[in-house]
């Protein structure tokens, strides 16, 4: 987000054309979306073009003073307008030449291309995989570039490969850029389609509800339900960052929101600084996993699944609530454990002026929510939410709003019978804009809003084309599928290497039951390996990576080694969601908990390393709803029964470990009682009655250390 220093007209230059931007997807969003090439090609051009306008070679570099020379118009080097005017030719090529051309090149039809490129298609495709790399690099580091370059490396040299079930044929340059660059698999494929379509309207949304003051609904609406609590903001922190989540594509954004005002209270209150950005990094990212948005991974898993979005936000809702409930267990045991109260009955707001001030904010969202529950496309549900929160932020620019939006209310009404409800919604926030004329937000706000919500989604947009490269690689080369056999087989590996570890033992470990009974069958052990290897590689993998980038990724890699085992295969992309998001809070690139500890004033890896403990549930809760898929709702024969036992256990089962995690829960307890707490706490979440019932064993000697202990206080 940190821009680098330019002349005034220029400056003036980049925030109108990422506020062009914004606009350009506000009204494709209502007024329909042109030719996907078009569309793409037009997306693509502008977010590689800005990077590079806005972010020098090395980022230390952004804040340098103002350098203007012969060779640095408006204070970018002249290499750098030439890598834009690069991105933008080899980004627009592609839908400029797709029907054809005569004139400056012979071009025939994409279609009769596509397997024979011409030079100029292998210079253009060049030209784009180099520049989208190094944009990629300007804006979010080194970690995704050199993932997209060892794909293009194994697809060139993977013949080489020293491992036999990773050979594949060679592939030439020319093959791979075709490949790339004139198919939908690659550099103009579903990352970028759903980004340009889906991802970049719900970022743009956020900030301009946030704008609105919707954020600061929520920021009140949870002190009002736990600022007098005992630990009163950080579980206030929790609350907001859960709410704000909702309408939040970026985990960090939800940490500089949110965290610049729950913070500095938590540290008022006694909470130690790392402590305090801790919560806020652990909560916030929780947004990226919280219906209805999940960070737009829910509108992704509704392409590559081909289900209901709905069946995804049922789904998705059991565990995003274990995790909010892990981290606010573990600060209310902190609380308990240093003596910190609430807040005053001063300083916490009263409900009815909370409701008063701020509950017209939450007409956009809730538009947004009934739109996409009719069945209405996402990004028609978006372009309600933001007109509507125009409507409501802006009351002058109302009957602006109106007449914008008259056409297409006619057309839908008319020809396609929109659902009138949506259009009483929208009447209504018409209505309170209009009584709030007097309250009115400045132009320039709406202004900066759309101008944030373009530069939130550049680094996306970037990390989408990259990553489309390496979904193109896969695609070509069937990687996924070598990799899927590859974990099977590392996992039976450790499988025998376990069975041969543990041989003394008068029973057996591992078996199949051809020896005599065993504590863990084969099968069962190699799924609990192979799972753990493949969270390790999803949270490895999404190290510093936005959440869209990092799920289309990871599901291209990890889901089919997944699905290889038999798990459901919307459990499998939910399972890789999760580690992936976990990335922010695992050190050393925990990007939520950096930001996080900027705020605070702490040290960002002991504030990372304080946020993974916190996040502990989104460590466990996968395991869980792989084992037990009623977890989820949606998959198989629901039964009330089980999935009330599942969840029960599994909420007892992180409050205990939240408990051991802290040292304390009616008193103060030592590492062992710790020790075996966590062991009870792990049986507890496990699904299973026979390692609950072990769990309660565990816990039973601990609740008395206890009781004693507390009496003795």
């Amino acid at each position: 987000m940190n821009f680098r220093t330019v002349a005034p007209w220029l400056r003036t230059a980049i925030t109108w054309s990422l506020v062009l931007l914004g606009l350009y997807h506000f009204y494709t969003a209502g007024f329909g979306i042109p030719r996907e090439q078009w569309h793409k090609g037009i997306h693509l051009a502008a977010v590689l073009a800005l990077i590079f306008m806005s972010f020098s070679v090395l980022r230390r570099n952004d804040r340098a003073a103002l350098n203007v020379s012969p060779f640095r118009p408006g204070g970018v080097p002249w290499y750098d307008w030439g890598l834009a005017l690069a991105a933008l030719a080899a980004a627009l090529y592609v839908p400029m030449t797709f029907t054809g051309m005569s004139w400056p090149l012979q071009l025939e039809e994409m279609n009769f291309r596509i397997g024979s490129p011409t030079t100029s298609d292998l210079v253009f495709g060049t030209i784009l995989i180099i520049v989208a790399l190094e944009a990629v690099r300007r804006a979010m580091g080194w970690v995704l570039p050199i993932v997209v370059i060892c794909f293009i490396a194994y697809a060139i040299f993977g013949y080489l490969s020293p491992i036999q079930v990773l050979i594949i044929p060679p592939a030439t340059w020319g093959n791979l850029v075709n490949h790339l660059y004139l198919t939908t698999e690659g550099l103009y494929g579903v990352p970028v389609k759903v980004i340009s379509s889906i991802v970049f309207h719900f970022v743009l949304f956020g900030v301009v509800a946030q704008k609105m003051g919707l954020g600061q609904f929520f920021i009140e609406l949870a002190q009002v339900v736990a600022g007098r609590l005992s630990g009163g903001p950080a579980k206030v922190s929790v609350l907001s960052s859960s709410l704000f989540g909702t309408i939040s594509g970026s985990s960090i954004a939800n940490t500089v929101t949110t965290g610049s005002l729950t913070i500095p209270a938590m540290k008022r209150i006694g909470y130690p600084p790392h402590f305090a950005g801790a919560v806020e990094a652990a909560s916030s990212t929780g947004g990226q996993i919280t219906p209805p948005i999940m960070g737009a991974a829910a509108f992704l898993m509704v392409e590559f699944l081909e289900i209901q979005y709905t069946t995804i936000i049922l789904a998705a809702a059991t565990p995003a609530l274990m995790h909010y409930i892990a981290v606010l267990a573990m600060v209310h045991f902190e609380a308990k454990r240093l003596g910190i109260k609430g807040l005053s009955r001063e300083e916490v707001p009263r409900i009815l002026d909370v409701l008063k001030r701020g509950i017209h904010t939450a007409i956009p969202l809730v538009i947004l929510v009934y739109v996409l529950f009719a069945g209405y496309t996402p990004y028609l549900a978006a372009f309600w939410g933001i007109t509507s929160a125009i409507a409501i932020g802006w009351p002058r620019m109302a009957a602006g709003a109106a007449l914008l939006v008259a056409p297409f209310i006619y057309f839908d009404l008319i020809q396609l019978k929109l659902d009138p409800v949506t259009l009483s919604l929208f009447a209504a926030a018409l209505g309170i804009g209009v009584l709030r004329w007097s309250k009115q937000l400045k132009w320039n706000s709406l202004k900066d809003a759309f101008a944030m919500g373009s530069k939130y989604a550049l680094a996306v947009g970037a990390a989408g084309a990259a990553v489309g490269i390496v979904v193109g690689v896969i695609t070509l080369t069937g990687v996924t599928f070598r990799l899927g056999f590859m974990v099977t087989q590392g996992a039976l590996e450790t499988v025998d290497s376990i069975q041969a570890m543990f041989s003394f033992l008068p029973f057996d470990l591992i078996g199949d039951g051809s020896s005599g009974p065993s504590l863990f069958a084969v099968d069962e052990a190699t799924l609990f390996i192979s799972l753990l290897f493949i969270a390790i590689s999803c949270v490895l993998m999404g190290a510093g990576l936005p959440t869209t980038a990092l799920y289309i990724m990871l599901q291209a890699i990890a889901t089919p080694a997944l699905a290889n085992l038999g798990v459901e295969p919307l459990a499998a992309h939910l399972f890789v969601l999760y580690y992936g998001v976990l990335a922010d809070l695992t050190p050393p690139v925990c990007v939520s908990a950096y930001a996080a500890g900027g705020i605070a004033g702490a040290n960002p890896f002991k504030t990372g390393t304080t946020a993974f403990r916190l996040g502990n549930a989104k460590v466990m809760v996968p395991f869980v709803f792989v084992y037990a898929p009623t977890m989820l709702i949606v998959i198989g024969d629901f039964d009330i029964l089980e999935y009330l036992s599942v969840v029960g256990t599994c909420i007892a089962g992180i409050m205990l470990l939240g408990a051991a995690l802290t040292g304390f829960m009616i008193a103060p307890m030592g590492m062992i009682w710790r020790l075996i707490l966590a062991a009870s706490a792990i049986m507890m979440v496990a699904p299973s009655w026979s390692s609950n019932w072990w769990g309660l064993a565990l816990l039973a000697p601990v609740a008395v250390q206890q009781f004693l202990a507390r009496s003795k206080q």
